[in-house]
Order: structure tokens, then C-alpha cells, then sequence
């Protein structure tokens, strides 16, 4: 029998096989039951989707249960990016928010992420508590739904559009002067998803001189996943690439709280450059203070940043989740992940790939240089690393072999002695060298991710074909 299983960004399942709208209905019982339990029911909830199948009807019918258990819902009146939907959460104060979205997932899924009160994805005792109660509703009508017209008249249902008092925080967060006066020219990609007529609108309203890409709705996403990595922004990079006029390329995925970087030449900046970059910049030129916040597969790039300018970074285990709580508590300036995920003190709990975009755009024009002038300036301070992640496919063989394997290291992989491991999430392996490989094992796909990180270019090549050796053995 099939269950529901929420992972680090909420449930995601394929679109007609096991995401439907029954399953729907009866994971948004189960929210409502667990709100109801936390005592929060009366507060509401913001419901939104992302440009996907079916959003904005899976979103629809979600109201209508949520009105049925007595629970308002105030519905987007568009697909909306997650960090607008953590943010509306917080300005209304309400219990929290359902968003339908599987992010950066091919167009055959979709999922719901439920965020709490306040407003940072999920802790797993939330995620466990709601699928508990949704798999024992399982296949049994458990929910009563109300009809819209009528929970609009008993004040359960209200449309919404978040989108004006997202930008107004976005204008105490940008320096949006100092862009349009750089005379810049910045290509924008949504890659057809939620983030269409936010960066792109913003700017033009600052004046800022745009170039579009892949600014229409598509629930296909153009063919490829709506994910802002390279391999699947080759358009976009080719546009950058012949056009002299462009100063920088920015792109966010399918909901929008993951960001993509191009820079003028139309060279890929890897996330984990971006973050310790906006780190450097946050503190040396803005004049800010504070520590930082990694997951444990994120480059130590951030931490030579830190120790440059003495303060602390904090690791975590991969999900927003645990930086977010950072965020929250008012404990850092800046927490990111490898994975294109960012957020700064005085924002939202929530990855923002559109905040990260303007952040970039900023630093860029005040800088007046390049990211790769200023990747190689940052390096000239705190010393060069490199780093950089490969998926690696499992044929059944090695993926039964795989959890002995990683429960038995070998005392060197490719040479190089194992100093320490760090089990937070996955196996992280230390060298004496200050190289590092990470270990972790996807949760849906017979694929491990492979993270490494090296001082030299070559030294991490080297790194990563003896990670591949030691799985793919």
C-alpha cells in the first residue's frame, strides 16, 4: 500500500500515481488535525502553488477542506515562489502555509511543503506528526470539504496577492539605486516557473536595463528540470555568451528559492562561490556583522571567509530546515547550502533564489567588477578552494553493497588518509590535506551524490575520480 513520506522539502510524488487528489485531501486533513492539536486552527493558512500541473486545483481543494474542518484559507491568486508564500505566512501571522510545488523536479511531480508558524520548512517532529496522521486516513473519506462560494461567505476563504509587501521588504534588503546607476545590464531566466514578474519586474521598475529568457508560463519547463544548474541553463548561458551588453545572468527555478549565477562572459559561478562571496561582500562593504550557517555539504569556502574576518559558521545537516531555525533566532547574517539555497538575517527562515539573485545583482554594481575579478580577489585573501558535486547512478549490485561499505571506510581513499568523519548527514570524509568528500545516498533515485572540495583545480579532479573509484568498485 502506498504512504506518504515527507523528506527534507515536504511529500513529492509523480503526478496520477500516487500524487492525487485524494492523497491531497487527506494529507490537508492531517494538517488541519495537527493544527488543530497545536492549537493554532483559528490563525488560517496560506495556500499557494507553483507553475506546475494541476497547482492551482490541487491548491483549490485544499481550501475547500480546510474550510470544512472550520480553517481559513487564503488562497494566491497566481503561482507564487515559496519565499513570497514564507513570507506572506509571517506578515499575516497565520499558522502557517500549504504550498504545492516539487521545486526543482522534473514536470511529472508535484508535492506539498507545509511551513509552520514560523515560517522556515518544516522540523521533522512537524513532517512526522502529519504524515502519521495522513497514512492512517489513508484510503478512507476522512475529510469534509465545504464548497468555495460558500466558506467565501463564512469568511474561511480570502484570495490574496502577496506579491506588493514582498517587494516592499525587497526594497529594505537591495540597494536598487546603485544597480540602475552601474548602467548594468542583467539577463533574467524564471525558467518558466512562479519567479516570472518578480526579478525581471522589480528591476524595471528601479530602471534597470533586462534582457528576458523563458519568462512565459510552460509546465513542461522548456523540456529540461526546472533547475537553475548549468547543465540545464545552456540557452541561457548562450544568450550571455553573444551578447557583449550583459553584465550578469541570474536565474531561479521552479518555485523560485533556488538561484542560478552567470557571470559576464557567461561562465556558471557554482553556489558555493556565491554564498561565501555575498558573505565577503555582506560584511567588508555593507558593513555588517555576523556568523554564518552550511550545511555539512557545503563548501568550507564560507568558513575561510569567517575566519578572515573573525567570526563563526555553523554546520548543519542538508535541509533549509536547520539553517532556517538560524534565520529565525536571529543568530546569523548569512546561512546558504550547495544546492543554491540562501537567506539573510532580517528575512524570511526560507531559501530565497530571487533575494540571492539581487544580492548578486548589488554586489556586482557596487563592486564594479566581475564575479570571477572578485572570486579571484576573495581568493587572494582567504586562500583558494574549489569545489564541486557529481551524481553518481547505482546499478542494484552496488546499491545493496553501498551501506557496508559506508559503514566500513577504508583508512585512504585515492592515497589520501582519512583524518575524521563527520556523520551528520551522509559520510564526510576529512584529508590531512584540508581536502574533503561527502557521501549521501539519494532517498528516491539509486544515485549518491559525490561532494568534493580541494585547494587546486587539478587536486579536485583527482578528488572526485577516486570518490567515484571507491563507490563504483
Amino acid at each position: 500500500m502506498y504512504r506518504i513520506k515527507f523528506g527534507t522539502s515536504g511529500w513529492r510524488g509523480i503526478l496520477c500515481e500516487d500524487f492525487t487528489l485524494d492523497n491531497v485531501r487527506v494529507v490537508s486533513q492531517a494538517i488541519a488535525d495537527h493544527l488543530r492539536a497545536e492549537g493554532l486552527a483559528d490563525k488560517g493558512l496560506v495556500v499557494g502553488y507553483d507553475a506546475r500541473f494541476m497547482g492551482q486545483d490541487f491548491a483549490r481543494e485544499t481550501v475547500r477542506v480546510l474550510a470544512g474542518a472550520g480553517i481559513k484559507g487564503y488562497l494566491c491568486v497566481r503561482d507564487t515562489p515559496t519565499p513570497v508564500i514564507a513570507h506572506e505566512l509571517l506578515r499575516r501571522g497565520t499558522a502557517g502555509a500549504i504550498n504545492f510545488t516539487a521545486s526543482h523536479n522534473p514536470y511529472d511531480y508535484n508535492g506539498i511543503k507545509f511551513s509552520p508558524a514560523w515560517g522556515g520548512p518544516a522540523l521533522p517532529e512537524t513532517t512526522n506528526d502529519i504524515e502519521k496522521r495522513a497514512n492512517e486516513m489513508l484510503g478512507e473519506v476522512v475529510f469534509k470539504d465545504m464548497p468555495l462560494n460558500q466558506a467565501e461567505e463564512q469568511g474561511l476563504f480570502e484570495k490574496i496577492d502577496p506579491r506588493g509587501e514582498y517587494f516592499k521588504t525587497l526594497h529594505r534588503l537591495i540597494d536598487f539605486k546603485a544597480i540602475a546607476e552601474s548602467g548594468m545590464t542583467i539577463a533574467v531566466n524564471p525558467l518558466y516557473g512562479s519567479g516570472r514578474d518578480y526579478i525581471d519586474t522589480i528591476l524595471e521598475e528601479a530602471g534597470v536595463k533586462i534582457v528576458k529568457i523563458n519568462e512565459h508560463l510552460d509546465p513542461y519547463f522548456g523540456g529540461e528540470p526546472p533547475e537553475p544548474a548549468e547543465a540545464h541553463i545552456q540557452d541561457f548561458i548562450a544568450l550571455i555568451k553573444n551578447d557583449d551588453s550583459i553584465g550578469l545572468g541570474v536565474a531561479t527555478d521552479g518555485d523560485a528559492d533556488r538561484f542560478g549565477i552567470v557571470d559576464a562572459d557567461g561562465s556558471y559561478i557554482e553556489p558555493n562561490y556565491i554564498l561565501a562571496l555575498l558573505f565577503d561582500y555582506m560584511i567588508r562593504r555593507k558593513g555588517m556583522r555576523g556568523n554564518a550557517a552550511r550545511s555539512v555539504a557545503t563548501s568550507a569556502l564560507i568558513d575561510a571567509v569567517a575566519a578572515h574576518h573573525g567570526v563563526e559558521v555553523y554546520e548543519t545537516p542538508v535541509g533549509f530546515k536547520y539553517i532556517g531555525e538560524y534565520i529565525r533566532d536571529n543568530k546569523i547574517l548569512i546561512g546558504g547550502e550547495e544546492s543554491a539555497g540562501l537567506s539573510i538575517k532580517g528575512h524570511v527562515p526560507e531559501k530565497d533564489g530571487i533575494l540571492a539573485c539581487l544580492l548578486v545583482a548589488e554586489m556586482v554594481a557596487v563592486e564594479k567588477r566581475t564575479l570571477r575579478q572578485l572570486l579571484d580577489d576573495l581568493y587572494s585573501r582567504v586562500g583558494e578552494i574549489y569545489t564541486r558535486r557529481i551524481n553518481l547512478r547505482l546499478s542494484p549490485e552496488l546499491e545493496a553493497a553501498l551501506p557496508e561499505k559506508l559503514a566500513n571506510p577504508p583508512e585512504q581513499i585515492g592515497g589520501r588518509k582519512i583524518e575524521k568523519i563527520i556523520q551528520i548527514d551522509g559520510n564526510k570524509y576529512l584529508f590531512a590535506d584540508g581536502s574533503w568528500m561527502l557521501f549521501r545516498k539519494s532517498g528516491t533515485e539509486p544515485v549518491v551524490r559525490l561532494y568534493g572540495e580541494a585547494k587546486t583545480a587539478a587536486g579536485l579532479e583527482d578528488l572526485l575520480k577516486a570518490g567515484e573509484d571507491f563507490i563504483m568498485a
